[in-house]
């Protein structure tokens, strides 16, 4: 076959050259938007409400401990009706509390006292111990923020019992596990569950933060809702990773460089929270982990969290509590 010496070279020289020619510096302006207010409250069987006012942030704006800090606000009015009354919360900020009170608050909002220490988060809770979460119990929760109104309403649905968990180690893991547990869904469409397991037992000697116990407060994996869209009225076993708290510096939390991360260990004591949700607060959670568990993936589809609170954003959560304790031999 005849060639032409140096036709490829030039081709690709050409082609380069048009390349060249057609690069153009596109600059993008990015739309600003109002920030919207954030609710995120709970209130658990046989517990106060807890709630967090914060504030919307852009994608791109920078993330950090004043940043983080400056998103929990101060100043909001709040109230929770039963049904019967109407309750105002009180105004708590880790700014003002002293070391000893900082680990009192370390159980009650689930962040490590280090972290409450650098960073001034309120929230709003009730003392009064006539304001608990009872399950049947349908709670409407009213936020009024500078010239801002939030509302909304969760049910704690009757908790539904488990049959048996247990800690098991799959394959070649030895010491490392996996919890599962069983139960009987009521024949009834609709229910729906969270899960939330809290180790109990200390750090051995070793260990870089020894005496410590390992769990602060309890912890939700990702996946930890489903429905019984699947398995209504039926005996149904599941198993569950464990969860990471917010803000661990563990380093049994590091999924970087430890092989523990995501798993429970031999010797663990584990207390396991099984609690009945309402579809909405189901619905809610379920979007908020999809988006987390689909970060980066070029096929996911765009979605937005969805929400249950009326003029902004968030959620406002009741949970129904059955728990457990399994110790991992």
């Amino acid at each position: 076959m005849f060639k032409t010496p140096g036709l490829l070279e030039a081709l690709a020289m050409m082609l380069l050259l048009l390349l060249v020619a057609c690069e153009q510096e596109v600059e993008v302006d990015l739309p600003t938007t109002e920030p919207l207010l954030v609710v995120e409250g709970t209130i658990f069987q046989g517990s106060p409400p807890v709630v967090f006012i914060g504030e919307s942030q852009g994608y791109f704006d920078p993330v950090d401990a004043n940043s983080i800090g400056q998103a929990f606000l101060s100043g909001g009015i709040v109230h929770v009706n039963d049904g019967e009354n109407t309750y105002s919360l009180d105004e708590l900020c880790t700014s003002d509390l002293s070391p000893e009170l900082l680990e009192v608050a370390e159980d009650l909002l689930g962040f490590p006292a280090e972290l409450l220490a650098v960073l001034d988060l309120c929230v709003y809770t009730s003392f009064d111990p006539v304001l608990v979460g009872e399950s049947g119990k349908t709670y409407e929760l009213d936020v009024t923020y500078q010239n801002h109104s939030l509302s909304a309403s969760t049910t704690i649905i009757e908790p539904v019992q488990l049959d048996s968990a247990w800690f098991q180690a799959p394959g070649t893991l030895d010491t490392l596990g996996l919890m599962y547990a069983q139960f009987t869904d009521p024949d009834t469409l609709g229910n729906a569950y969270r899960w939330f397991a809290k180790r109990i037992n200390r750090r051995p000697d070793w260990d870089e933060m020894a005496g410590e116990i390992k769990d602060a407060d309890f912890v939700a994996p990702l996946g930890s809702v489903f429905d019984d869209a699947f398995f209504n009225g039926l005996n149904f076993e599941f198993g569950t990773f464990r969860g990471v708290a917010a803000g661990s510096t563990a380093w049994d939390d590091d999924f970087a460089s430890s092989s523990e991360a995501g798993y429970f260990k031999s010797g663990d004591t584990v207390v396991v929270r099984f609690c009945s949700i309402d579809d909405a607060v189901f619905r809610s959670v379920q979007s908020y982990e999809n988006l987390i568990l689909s970060q980066g993936s070029p096929f996911a589809p765009p979605a937005n969290m969805l929400t249950n609170v009326e003029g902004g954003l968030g959620l406002w959560a009741g949970y129904g509590i059955y728990q457990d304790t399994v110790i991992c031999p």
